[in-house]
């Protein structure tokens, strides 16, 4: 065991948050997300909501600051209401201190290309509709 690191964090998923660089992408995936047919990568963590797996990783890897959006969420169809999922995730990021973290929108065919370039897809439980998102990472500073 060691000190620090989020107990619903697998060593598989530690394991590639150490070996991705500046600018490598991980999607978060809700239950309904086709995650093995677009993964390079796959972890299952099926077990976890999304919200639950993106508070634990934003405590070891920073969001990228040199890129307009380091998150992307998957654009609800024009038929459908923003989901109740994407203000959870702004309270994480505002529990986090990043308040200025601004957000990009991608349409679901855009979404799942962008997820076959991502360098993992973390495959959850999540119920919610809507509940996928990207997180690209972003620099370590000495002093962190």
């Amino acid at each position: 065991m060691l000190k620090k690191i989020p107990k619903n964090l697998s060593p598989d998923l530690v394991k590639i948050l150490m070996e991705m660089g500046h600018g490598d992408e991980i999607v978060l995936a809700d239950g309904n997300f086709p995650a093995a047919a677009n993964a390079k990568t796959l972890v299952r963590m099926d077990g976890q909501t999304v919200s639950e797996v993106v508070a634990s990783i934003l405590e070891l890897m920073p969001l990228d600051t040199y890129v307009e959006s380091p998150v992307f969420f998957m654009a609800t169809e024009p038929r459908d209401q923003p989901p109740a999922i994407w203000q959870e995730y702004k309270k994480i990021f505002s529990e986090k201190q990043l308040l200025a973290v601004k957000i990009g929108y991608l349409e679901r065919q855009n979404f799942y290309q962008r997820s076959k370039e991502a360098y993992c897809i973390v495959a959850t439980g999540e119920q919610k509709i809507y509940g996928n998102i990207i997180l690209r990472k972003g620099v370590v500073q000495e002093n962190e």
